[in-house]
């Protein structure tokens, strides 16, 4: 049950951004292990001038081609199986489009079961 933001500057072409959602959404499914039917993603555009990043951090380079990825999903996995989803979506995304790994910062973010409604103003408890 991963919600996703795709944060990417303004002017990206309606396929890049429809490549990039596939290969995180892949990615989810192989590394996650979710249902092909999980898919909630918003992509928003972005002003360049408003996209913020350093040159380089932790070595690595930074261009203004960079995304932003925002996944919030529940908690328990391992750090071996976040580790692997993040390697996936690097390797998904470059093979769908040579956009540089190194331009794509991931951030996940955790929570419960009981933090989801996906409808009905119900939680949906597996």
């Amino acid at each position: 049950m991963p919600f996703v933001r795709i944060y990417i500057k303004k002017g990206t072409t309606v396929e890049f951004k429809q490549q990039i959602s596939q290969a995180v959404h892949r990615s989810l499914i192989n590394e996650f292990a979710i249902p092909e039917d999980d898919l909630f993603q918003v992509i928003e555009e972005i002003e360049p001038r408003n996209i913020i990043y350093p040159d380089q951090y932790f070595g690595i380079q930074h261009s203004d081609n960079i995304i932003y990825i925002q996944i919030t999903a529940k908690s328990g996995r391992s750090q071996l199986v976040k580790q692997s989803l993040y390697r996936s979506i690097g390797k998904e995304i470059y093979c769908r489009t040579q956009h540089s790994p190194e331009d794509i910062v991931i951030i996940l973010t955790e929570n419960s079961e009981a933090d989801w409604s996906f409808g009905k103003g119900e939680a949906q408890l597996i």
